[in-house]
């Protein structure tokens, strides 16, 4: 005898761990020789429900894990042989390493030391310390997943070789150069530090209202646009150093592409100055007090012209240095080469930078009304010649 099953809708109900999650099924039979029909409802509850994880647990300095060995001991001899040669070779460099800190205090305490040779033994005694670390899975690991210690000498190498080999600087100079920033602002550039710069999220462009998030800050590209209503505050920026020791750094952002009327050209502005910020491999991020010196003026493309290329850099000093503060009226015409070569800053010794771009919006007549206290000036393109003009009207074949 032929029997047809009509399923009804299944119906499931999950609640927060706790509670008692409950499903009912229901179904109904239909026997063609009888219109008897008999339907169950099945009930299944639960007391306790686990969370589902959507996502992997976050790792960081602030949320650490430790690294576990991908195999148990036994499973596999040659693995177990390999962190044994790692362990062992590990423990002869350090020896070698013990032994050339004395050799170097010696050299140290010598009536007049030879300082070349001083500070080839120190690198060498660097390399010692990276090389007894750096074959160890545990301390791969933990910098590849933003644990790294920044006051050892190893992980400050191996964070620094993968900012160099994994794009994110080849990306940086592909920008700078693509944007002409090299040689248009200096004559070049070979940055040493991991420079990040952040704004304020846009959440929301409905024609030209724009709407900002202010709370939350996002990384930036390098050479990306940006809307004038993301930078009317100063940016947050984030810095990673490889060196240990403090040094010194000159913050600028500029804009070379202000317009020159006089001269119908164009020129440098400064938007930003702060010398003698001390930076380290130990230094806090974001880098507090930037806007204590020549204060921060937030970008303003002027009307009717291209785009702009703001530029930040952290340019390394050699010494504390005393620099007077730019006054908003004395912003206009800036001689960045000028400026670098007086107090001795030098952007192919090291530093940092980073660069955005930016057009006119609605935001930037605030920036003239509020902040410059100024009326907003307007440009337009400059009319092409007509080489044909004294030619137009006149009988061609007279």
């Amino acid at each position: 005898m032929l029997t047809l099953r009509r399923l009804q809708p299944l119906s499931l109900g999950f609640a927060r761990q706790g509670a008692t999650v409950q499903v009912a099924l229901s179904s109904t039979t239909v026997d063609e020789d009888s219109s008897q029909s008999q339907s169950s409802e099945v009930l299944i509850s639960k007391s306790q429900s686990r969370p589902i994880r959507t996502r992997r647990p976050r790792i960081s300095l602030q949320h650490p894990r430790e690294w576990n060995r991908p195999l148990a001991f036994g499973v596999l001899p040659a693995f177990d042989e390999a962190l044994k040669v790692i362990k062992e070779d590990s423990i002869a460099l350090k020896e070698e390493a013990n032994a050339l800190q004395g050799t170097i205090a010696h050299a140290r305490e010598a009536p007049q030391p030879d300082l070349d040779a001083l500070q080839a033994l120190e690198e060498k005694l660097r390399i010692l310390e990276v090389q007894s670390e750096i074959n160890f899975p545990q301390v791969r690991w933990k910098c590849a997943n933003g644990m790294a210690d920044m006051s050892r000498a190893v992980d400050r190498h191996l964070v620094e070789q993968r900012w160099r080999k994994e794009g994110a600087l080849d990306l940086l100079m592909e920008r700078i150069h693509q944007m002409k920033v090299v040689p248009d602002v200096l004559p070049d550039v070979h940055p040493s530090l991991d420079l990040r710069v952040t704004f304020p999220k846009v959440t929301s462009k409905t024609g030209s209202q724009v709407a900002v998030l202010k709370a939350i800050y996002e990384h930036v590209e390098p050479g990306v646009f940006l809307l004038p209503e993301q930078t009317i505050e100063p940016p947050k920026l984030f810095t990673t150093v490889f060196h240990p020791e403090e040094r010194l750094y000159t913050l600028l952002m500029i804009d070379p592409d202000f317009p020159d009327e006089v001269n119908q050209t164009f020129q440098t502005y400064l938007h930003w100055l702060q010398p003698n910020i001390p930076l380290s491999s130990l230094s806090s991020s974001p880098v507090p007090n930037l806007n204590t010196h020549t204060t921060y003026i937030p970008p303003h493309p002027q009307r009717g012209t291209t785009y702009h290329r703001y530029t930040i850099l952290l340019l390394p000093q050699q010494s504390r240095i005393s620099i007077p503060m730019v006054a908003k009226d004395k912003r206009t015409g800036f001689a960045v080469r000028a400026f670098m070569e007086q107090y001795g800053l030098d952007g192919s010794a090291g530093g940092g930078a980073h660069m955005w771009r930016e057009v006119w919006s609605e935001g930037v007549p605030a920036v003239y009304k509020d902040v410059l206290k100024t009326a907003e000036p307007k440009f337009g393109r400059m009319p092409k010649a007509d080489r044909y003009g004294e030619f137009r009207g006149k009988k061609r074949y007279v």
